[in-house]
């Protein structure tokens, strides 16, 4: 198996972060030019969205990744639903889908910002999420539900959402389920490159022989979903 590499092939991917058009403090465009300087393929902006009209947010995200188009990156447009009613989440991630959103992600059931309980299986069962951000404590058979369902499961990057990961793992491992690594930055300098995402999955308990699998073939995969090959 082929060893990760030093960034600088941009195969990194990232599928949550934020800008100042939520609670992130950078531009779209800093946030987008901040990973591409950081040899990224794609970073997907994910600011949060409950029950709010998705389009005034997604309108403007579209707009900032039109300036970039063609250049060093894939600037992907999507959000995070966040602290939704658990019935309402396949209604407003569809509701995103229609008005642009590349990508939707659910913040999960993270130990240190909960949300309602049940999320993270209504975000699996939806049909409708790409990925589900910080799960913490998975129940039994979410993990067997997200591989199912296409459902990547993340490895975070952010510090207060970390405390679970090695679970996290566990049970994508056991599943067969996806895992990516993401970064949940809310500023340019919080953005993960390469080597830090495999020291993150490799501390998180990923094995060596499924660190191509978890930092570059599920990424790529999820991006040619969403972009096309």
């Amino acid at each position: 198996m082929a060893q990760a590499r030093e960034p600088g092939d941009r195969r990194r991917a990232d599928f949550h972060s934020h800008s100042l058009l939520s609670d992130g403090v950078a531009s779209p465009r800093a946030m987008w030019e901040g990973a591409e300087a950081l040899a990224h393929r794609a970073l997907a902006l994910t600011d949060h969205l409950s029950l709010e009209d998705p389009a005034p947010l997604l309108d403007r995200l579209r707009r900032e990744a039109r300036a970039l188009e063609g250049g060093g990156i894939v600037p992907i447009v999507g959000v995070e639903l966040t602290r939704l009613p658990p019935r309402r989440i396949a209604t407003v991630a569809r509701a995103a889908r229609r008005a642009g959103a590349e990508i939707v992600i659910v913040h999960g059931e993270t130990l240190m910002e909960p949300v309602p309980p049940g999320t993270n299986r209504a975000a699996l069962e939806s049909g409708a999420v790409d990925v589900l951000a910080h799960p913490g404590l998975l129940a039994p058979g979410d993990a067997a539900l997200a591989r199912a369902n296409s459902v990547a499961l993340e490895i975070s990057g952010r510090r207060v959402h970390s405390l679970t990961n090695g679970h996290v793992v566990r049970e994508a491992l056991r599943a067969g389920a996806e895992l990516v690594v993401d970064s949940d930055a809310h500023a340019v300098d919080q953005l993960i490159p390469l080597e830090m995402a495999r020291k993150i999955a490799l501390g998180a308990g990923v094995p060596p022989t499924r660190l191509e699998r978890v930092l570059v073939t599920a990424p790529d995969r999820l991006v040619r979903r969403i972009r096309g090959p």
